[in-house]
């Protein structure tokens, strides 16, 4: 990391003929990096539609679910249920709690 010796401001690395550059966004500022290292910018992680889709088969419930009493089904009455949590949001938002019954299959969704 590195900062304008003009204004202070956080400079942004950038590649320009080959070379990289710091170039500070406030005031304009141009430096060329000194580090002998070479430098990522950005880097991009791309998922597979495998590692994004969660599927409830059939009468199994998914890995890691565990039974809970209480929990009233919404389409049979059942009181017991497998519970499982996803965080299906941004990080800073509390996760998804899943429920299937034991009873009728029914797969609902609770948010905290």
């Amino acid at each position: 990391m590195k900062f304008c010796p003009k204004c202070g401001s956080i400079m942004v690395p950038k590649k320009d003929n080959g070379k990289t550059m710091y170039k500070c966004p406030k005031c304009g500022y141009e430096e060329e990096s000194t580090s002998s290292g070479s430098m990522k910018i950005k880097t991009v992680v791309k998922h597979s539609i495998k590692e994004k889709t969660l599927v409830v088969d059939g009468d199994a419930p998914p890995a890691g679910a565990q039974i809970t009493k209480g929990v009233t089904c919404p389409a049979c009455g059942n009181d017991e249920a497998y519970f499982w949590i996803l965080q299906t949001r941004r990080a800073d938002e509390p996760p998804t709690r899943f429920y299937k019954c034991t009873k009728c299959g029914k797969v609902w969704r609770e948010y905290e």
